[in-house]
């Protein structure tokens, strides 16, 4: 199919469980013995997979009527060399998006939900067959585009990660995480189990869960009747982040006075690592894509100075 324009439309896939299954045991055999040995159902899986290749491949044909395609899997996306006027398609989860806006400095996103029944999409406002529709306007700068606040964290290594929905800054273990926590002018030291910092985006994710659990417990001890909030949303746009220690120990050398605030461009969020080892930054869940947060290694907490650009 020839494509109407000269526009390099990149088009990012994940591995669905089936695949990730087969990459551990070898066939789709094997793991379907694995999976029904232990009593659970192999089917799902399996329709999740079809359905995923089937708009898998109905985008490409799609998208390949339109412009230059590229596919590529996420697991390449860091180390893809995105071009200036690249209009990137994520095909997958919320956290597929996630995942990849935070490496795209300019070009726009758009987020396609291969199975509307299956997953709930946040940032999934279109599916296969609307691409047909939004592309050419995207391509034609006619489409809204939602800019939204990238977190940053930057080391005094010089190393730098971004995050769309959240940052987690503690230990690759269940061990503590010893460091010193720093806001304006309050400084305390500190072991927990490690600090989430949210964006607007992340606000409703993982923040929340900490939120809700928080507040679950200070209900059930404190014999609270009234209504307690178990959320904290902010806008996408918003320059605002907000940090969450994880259950700080309170002791002979650590405390627990901070462990919940705003994080803003004249209010950073600063932190010195206390761990000999095994300390990590990472973001959006990506536990593999770190940065080492060691004795000595000093990070800083703020907002990106670039954002990321979502279609809508």
């Amino acid at each position: 199919m020839t494509p109407t324009t000269e526009t390099r439309l990149v088009l990012v896939v994940r591995r669905t469980r089936l695949d990730e299954l087969i990459a551990r045991f070898n066939t789709e055999a094997q793991a379907r013995f694995y999976v029904e040995h232990l009593g659970a159902d192999f089917s799902d899986y399996k329709t999740e997979d079809e359905i995923y290749r089937q708009q898998a491949s109905a985008a490409q044909t799609l998208l390949s009527g339109i412009g230059r395609l590229h596919t590529i899997e996420r697991s390449f996306v860091p180390n893809y060399v995105f071009g200036p006027q690249d209009v990137v398609v994520a095909l997958g989860q919320d956290g597929l998006v996630a995942n990849v806006l935070k490496y795209l400095p300019t070009q726009p996103l758009l987020g396609v939900n291969p199975d509307p029944k299956r997953w709930e999409g946040v940032l999934l406002p279109f599916t296969v067959s609307a691409l047909s529709a939004v592309l050419p306007e995207v391509i034609r700068n006619a489409r809204q585009i939602r800019e939204v606040t990238l977190a940053l964290a930057e080391l005094n290594t010089g190393e730098r990660l971004y995050a769309v929905n959240d940052l987690f800054i503690g230990t690759k273990t269940h061990a503590s995480a010893r460091y010193r926590i720093q806001i304006g002018d309050r400084a305390e030291d500190h072991s927990s189990s490690g600090i989430i910092v949210s964006t607007g985006v992340g606000s409703t994710g993982w923040l929340r869960s900490v939120i809700a659990g928080a507040t679950g417990i200070v209900r059930e001890i404190s014999h609270a009747s009234g209504k307690v909030a178990t959320e904290r949303r902010i806008p996408w746009e918003a320059k605002q982040l907000v940090f969450s220690v994880r259950e700080p120990w309170p002791s002979k050398t650590s405390a627990a006075r901070i462990t919940f605030g705003d994080i803003t461009e004249k209010r950073p969020l600063q932190l010195l690592s206390l761990m000999p080892e095994r300390g990590v930054i990472f973001s959006d869940g990506i536990e593999e894509d770190y940065l080492e947060f060691n004795a000595g290694t000093r990070a800083v907490i703020t907002i990106a100075e670039r954002r990321g650009h979502l279609v809508v």
